[in-house]
């Protein structure tokens, strides 16, 4: 088995990381999986939460991200989403005023968005 896996994290406008890890843990619609090196292949749905790897020096990339897809093959990780931020991104200060506005217009889709947000920019 591998030490390390390569990792691309693609949005739909920009690749946002791309490096060796050594752990994933991702959000999909059949719940949270983590992804180390020799992982099974695997494809899968994204669901909109925050991303974790742990890369192979020891460091730590946080990311939230919505919606898209997750592919693992040949020690390979795509993460390609139609949104990602990297927590060191994320304007905190904005974020908390868009959860305000999607709580008080009780638009679901957005209150996610923003709580993804905050959660991912809560690490750094």
């Amino acid at each position: 088995m591998a030490a390390e896996l390569h990792v691309a994290l693609v949005a739909a406008d920009r690749e946002v990381w791309s490096g060796e890890a050594t752990l994933v843990v991702a959000r999909t619609t059949s719940g949270d999986i983590g992804v180390m090196p020799g992982h099974q292949p695997l494809l899968g749905v994204l669901e909109s939460g925050p991303v974790t790897i742990r890369t192979s020096d020891g460091g730590t990339v946080i990311a939230a991200v919505h919606g898209g897809f997750i592919s693992f093959a040949d020690n390979k990780l795509s993460l390609l989403a139609e949104i990602v931020e990297l927590s060191d991104e994320i304007d905190v200060q904005r974020a908390e005023r868009a959860l305000e506005r999607a709580k008080s217009d009780a638009d679901a889709a957005a209150q996610r968005r923003a709580d993804v947000r905050l959660r991912a920019a809560a690490t750094r």
